[in-house]
């Protein structure tokens, strides 16, 4: 199975997806409750499914409807989840206000690390040893492993909930999104064994809550999804937004696309190993397939009966 394509929502099912053919290979029932994140594995073996008090693991090859492992310990919603490079860990944020690392044999909380507010995402770092949250309240978090504490606190705006956090493959560039439809970009540079945050830009790329921020695996572009029903794509690059403009503003990333036809709020992507595809999550219930180049709707997945509010997409061609 070269092409991993699943997606989920509020109709209680995990859908599996030949992501060319648009056909439905496999369903998983989730009765306990919505699924609000998915997260596949590096090695590609497993999918996690996060819901209202639990990640559920369960085995992409094999047939078994059943959760190999459930993750019990949050007693809100959890909102994001994110595997340790070897699988060896995984990482988890609720709206319970906690971030929770996990032992992905064992299901057993190794740390638990407390907001004081509903944490909305988190994403690892990619040299392992950072883990990245924001919350309602208006922060966002580094969190240090290996000195087992809060390194670096940001509040992009006062009071303004950040609604998501991505952090490039390469480690080189950390942005947030909010609920006023802004995005904020930071450089992370390493610095005598600790990153440090540079301020890049800041701009409006929507004009409603923004539901989910993502650069793509080559750093080069940065998507958006958002409340006003469409996704858009933003071209990264630091140099051109290295110099105010003419009066002295901060000049935003340049808009390459608008993704339009999707009929309700925009929740979840997830790009292409090549970066040249994004696959989107609508509450029209539609996941649907993009090709950036053209802008156009390659591929629409019909199946689910209710609100599509996450996905999760492994077409690398051999586990990293």
């Amino acid at each position: 199975m070269s092409v991993i394509l699943c997606s989920a929502g509020y109709d209680h099912t995990i859908r599996f997806w030949e992501a060319l053919s648009g056909i439905c290979s496999r369903t998983i029932q989730h009765p306990d409750s919505q699924v609000n994140r998915l997260c596949i594995s590096p090695d590609k073996r497993y999918l996690a499914a996060a819901g209202h008090h639990t990640v559920k693991l369960f085995d992409i090859k094999s047939t078994n409807p059943n959760a190999l492992l459930t993750f019990e310990g949050h007693t809100g919603n959890i909102t994001g989840v994110a595997f340790h490079c070897e699988g060896k860990w995984m990482v988890t944020s609720s709206e319970d206000g906690t971030v929770k690392i996990w032992e992905t044999r064992s299901g057993t909380i190794q740390r638990s690390y407390n907001h004081g507010s509903p944490v909305n995402d988190v994403v690892i770092h990619p040299n392992q040893g950072e883990i990245i949250s924001c919350d309602r309240a208006g922060s966002v978090r580094v969190w240090d492993l290996a000195a087992n504490n809060c390194s670096h606190e940001l509040i992009p705006e006062e009071d303004v909930s950040v609604s998501s956090v991505t952090v490039a493959t390469d480690g080189s560039l950390l942005c947030a999104a909010n609920n006023n439809g802004n995005v904020f970009v930071w450089s992370l540079i390493q610095a005598f064994e600790r990153t440090e945050l540079q301020p890049i830009t800041h701009f409006n790329a929507h004009k409603e809550y923004i539901t989910r921020i993502l650069l793509s695996p080559d750093v080069k572009k940065l998507a958006t999804c958002s409340a006003d029903h469409t996704a858009k794509i933003w071209e990264v690059d630091p140099d051109k937004v290295a110099e105010p403009d003419e009066n002295g503003q901060l000049r935003p990333f340049p808009l390459e696309a608008t993704l339009t036809g999707h009929q309700r709020w925009v929740w979840d992507c997830a790009f292409s190993a090549d970066s040249a595809y994004l696959v989107t999550a609508c509450s029209d219930h539609y996941p649907r397939l993009w090709e950036l180049h053209s802008q156009q709707i390659i591929r629409q997945y019909n199946g689910h009966h209710r609100g599509v509010v996450c996905i999760a997409l492994n077409d690398y061609s051999e586990a990293r």
